[in-house]
């Protein structure tokens, strides 16, 4: 029972830790981040497990770590709010051209960092986005303006009526 308690403990620090960390350093992490998050792991497995190096201990350990997963999954299926506040929600960051400085902030992300997200989506200038969101993943999604937005024309209906 003693596995089951520290997992359980364990499962919320790391909860806790990667929510604390933010949706794009979780999309854009470095080597040497992923290495840190492994060397995490295992340092999380010997505080879980302590001295405790049977194969009943680890899947303790392991079952508890699932099992606190398929909840939480659950829960945010089951329940819209617990979902937003456990997985975040979209947030705008651009809307028709302009930088939200206030959500950048909030989503940690310079300009700089944006604008190399656009360029790897294939637009050039600011102007030519409606809406950027961040996405609760941490990807950021674009949306080109229309030519009623000053952007390029949207693909017309060519079917005869």
């Amino acid at each position: 029972m003693d596995i089951v308690l520290r997992a359980t403990f364990m499962f919320l620090v790391v909860f806790a830790l990667l929510r604390l960390l933010g949706k794009r350093e979780l999309a854009q992490m470095t080597p040497f981040e992923l290495v840190s998050l492994i060397v995490i792991g295992d340092l999380i497995q010997q505080g879980i497990t302590h001295n405790d190096f049977s194969v009943t201990g680890a899947t303790l350990a392991i079952a508890t770590f699932a099992f606190w997963s398929v909840l939480l999954g659950w829960i945010t299926y089951r329940w819209p709010r617990v979902r937003d506040a456990l997985e975040g929600t979209p947030r705008v960051i651009i809307r028709h051209g302009e930088l939200l400085r206030d959500n950048l902030r909030g989503s940690r992300i310079t300009p700089g960092e944006v604008e190399s997200e656009m360029r790897l989506a294939g637009i050039a200038r600011m102007d030519d986005v409606a809406w950027a969101i961040v996405e609760p993943q941490g990807k950021i999604s674009f949306i080109g303006r229309g030519k009623d937005e000053g952007g390029q024309p949207p693909a017309e209906d060519t079917q005869a009526g």
